[in-house]
């Protein structure tokens, strides 16, 4: 059986998309979503909406304390596990989410390399992303190549891996333990005005389901620095606000901005992943496309 996984960019529709397709197939939802994983802040993760979440059950969501950490390697583990108990409650696993190193946990696999270490990352943490980028040039050309300068998350854990087992993290590449279920992967995307259009509808969403009053609430707790909700668009540019740095109006067009540039590096990203069958949503409604992936999924 392969277990459909739905990807793409932010705010093109997903999860409507997902919730449609379980419907047609007797299926049960996972996020894969980085953000999504924490309780208690609804807005500004963007999750499922309370209609769609009763209509199909929906796995990891909301079961992480917003002050933990949460990574690849645990989504990996615990994706594993929620597949096997939907399949043993004879229903059809939906995967669903946008988070690249998530979906990469699936699609590529997993190495087999050392957990996080807190003392090394928070040395590493005292250093400047480009002095860090530097470093990882020095000591493992391939993975530069291949992560982002300005990707703060994936330099720190290749310096990491690097740091605790004397090995750059490129050497680990090819040795990655598969996902044990075959997988239908299926990109949607659409005109790009149109998400620009989707992405800006969304911020003034949040911002009147009260994303303010998320962020105040994270403002006012004492989180590490390093704590991956900090770093999360819609909350980063009001702590700027709040800290004020700039008035709430630019904070606003900010998230907007961030949020645009997020989407096109999900879709850089995904592009050159393999094996992904694309489909151009346009004008039709979720419903429609989520049959186009039911006839994909019966077809192969």
């Amino acid at each position: 059986m392969r277990i459909p996984l739905i990807i793409g960019p932010t705010a093109v529709g997903k999860s409507e998309i997902a919730v449609e397709l379980a419907e047609l197939i007797g299926g049960e939802i996972i996020s894969a979503d980085a953000r999504a994983v924490y309780h208690d802040l609804e807005v500004g993760t963007a999750k499922p909406s309370h209609e769609l979440r009763q209509r199909v059950p929906h796995h990891l969501l909301d079961f992480v304390p917003w002050w933990d950490r949460y990574d690849a390697v645990r989504f990996r583990r615990d994706c594993e596990r929620t597949v096997q108990e939907i399949l043993g409650r004879g229903k059809i696993p939906v995967i669903v989410g946008g988070s690249t190193l998530y979906v990469r946990a699936l699609t590529v696999g997993l190495f087999e390399g050392p957990g996080a270490d807190p003392r090394v990352r928070a040395e590493l943490a005292k250093r400047p992303t480009d002095e860090l980028y530097r470093k990882l040039e020095q000591v493992d050309p391939a993975a530069a190549e291949r992560i982002c300068p300005n990707d703060r998350v994936r330099i720190i854990r290749a310096l990491e891996v690097f740091h605790l087992t004397g090995k750059p993290i490129s050497y680990f590449w090819g040795k990655e333990r598969p996902f044990p279920w075959p997988l239908l992967v299926v990109g949607i995307t659409m005109d790009r005005e149109e998400l620009y259009r989707r992405i800006a509808a969304r911020v003034e969403e949040m911002f009147s389901r009260g994303l303010l009053t998320e962020a105040l609430m994270l403002f006012g707790t004492k989180l590490p620095s390093d704590a991956p909700i900090l770093r999360t668009i819609g909350y980063e540019e009001l702590f700027d606000h709040l800290r004020g740095k700039i008035p709430l109006e630019a904070a606003r067009r900010r998230i907007v901005a961030n949020t645009k540039a997020y989407a096109r590096r999900q879709l850089t990203w995904f592009r050159r992943e393999p094996g992904i069958v694309w489909i151009d949503r346009g004008e039709r409604t979720s419903r429609q496309v989520a049959e186009e992936i039911l006839r994909l999924y019966e077809s192969r």
